[in-house]
């Protein structure tokens, strides 16, 4: 069936398309709510080393063109991750940090969304020794709306830190600096 307006959402259950906004709705608890279809994925990755010109200072990361995405693409400038549909978005994002310092070496990454910085959204790791490497991740869930870009944003304390990738080595494969995959959870 075909929502055309006004129907009334009074028995769970019932699945409708909605003409009006061209998705697929449920009615549950006596309201209309949007079916996701897909509604949109990205496996991003970064497949060199991202090593900082300046310490403390903010950087955005730029990720190798994607492939196989579907509804979130890169924009202008390229660091700038594009969500097409409105929702909310489940996002994994990992860095695999390295140091070439004997001294304490801190790493930050935060997310912005139009150019804000996301509050209470940064996270923090330190290596102590020289040649070590870590990986560090976060996952969180953003409320985007359509059209809303997200950067991702480093800063480290030294240039002697560095986000580590490793080129494939038989039997391993290929290790990126860092991975952000994002899933539409909902509309």
């Amino acid at each position: 069936m075909q929502q055309t307006g006004g129907e009334p959402a009074t028995d769970d259950a019932l699945l409708m398309w909605d003409r009006t906004r061209g998705y697929p709705v449920v009615s549950k608890n006596n309201e209309w709510r949007q079916v996701v279809l897909e509604g949109g994925h990205a496996d991003f990755v970064l497949t060199s080393d991202v090593t900082p010109s300046l310490a403390n200072t903010a950087y955005k990361l730029t990720y190798d063109a994607p492939s196989g995405n579907d509804g979130i693409t890169q924009g202008t400038p390229t660091s700038r991750i594009v969500f097409e549909e409105a929702g909310q978005y489940v996002l994994s994002f990992s860095a695999q940090i390295s140091s070439t310092s004997a001294s304490t070496v801190h790493f930050y990454f935060w997310p912005s969304v139009n150019g804000t910085d996301v509050v209470n959204s940064a996270i923090t790791t330190a290596l102590h020794r020289n040649n070590a490497t870590l990986v560090t991740s976060r996952t969180q869930i953003f409320t985007l709306a359509a059209n809303d870009y997200l950067e991702v944003n480093y800063m480290i304390d030294n240039t002697a830190g560095f986000l580590n990738h490793t080129a494939a080595s038989s039997p391993v494969p290929a290790i990126p600096a860092s991975t952000l995959a994002i899933t539409r959870l909902h509309g």
